[in-house]
């Protein structure tokens, strides 16, 4: 199996590169996030490998970090999200904002990709959400507060400034991420007006 190819750039097409290794030109399927930032033809490349083996065909996938590629392969373990369907939510989100969307169950950022309907949405944030945390930290403080309409108890200053963001146009997750943020530079006893206008100096940024 190939985990990995060091080579030159021959050419770069819609969907896919071919990389020079010595002289063998290896045909990789890319998200389009990874074409966008591989270098231009005759320039040194390298990528980490998924290598997929069916009956019919051998096909390479390439990307430029591993934890992208382990988002390729933890993506296609969800019912109905194939190679094709994993390119394209990594086209959308590199894995930093991937694992963030999913720790947060934000399904409108996943459904942003080509062929995820809100359905298939539902289901890889639903499914995944365990996984995120082995792609990184994700602010506890926002994971409860997006999480805020399914919790028990009366109003919060943080959940009045989350409902205020929202009807402002952001989506929860954001809003709590944004909130959370502000709660942590004013204090827990910040008012919802402070809590408010720092949230959305955080959404600026």
């Amino acid at each position: 199996m190939i985990g990995k190819l060091k080579g030159v750039v021959d050419s770069l097409h819609e969907d896919h590169v071919i990389l020079d290794v010595h002289g063998v030109g290896y045909v990789v399927s890319c998200s389009a996030r990874t074409l966008q930032k591989l270098p231009r033809a005759g320039e040194a490349a390298v990528l980490a490998i998924e290598t997929q083996v069916r009956e019919d065909a051998i096909r390479l996938f390439g990307f430029l970090s591993d934890a992208e590629r382990d988002w390729f392969r933890i993506l296609q373990n969800v019912q109905g999200v194939g190679s094709k369907v994993a390119l394209a939510i990594l086209s959308i989100l590199p894995p930093t904002e991937l694992t963030s969307a999913i720790a947060l169950q934000d399904k409108a950022a996943v459904s942003r990709a080509p062929g995820v309907g809100p359905k298939l949405a539902a289901r890889i944030v639903a499914e995944l959400k365990d996984k995120a945390g082995a792609f990184g930290t994700v602010d506890a403080g926002a994971i409860a507060l997006a999480g805020a309409d399914d919790a028990p108890g009366g109003s919060t200053a943080a959940q009045e400034a989350i409902s205020a963001l929202i009807n402002l146009g952001y989506a929860r997750p954001q809003a709590a991420t944004a909130i959370a943020a502000s709660l942590k530079a004013l204090g827990e006893g910040a008012e919802t007006p402070a809590l408010i206008r720092r949230g959305l100096k955080e959404l600026a940024q």
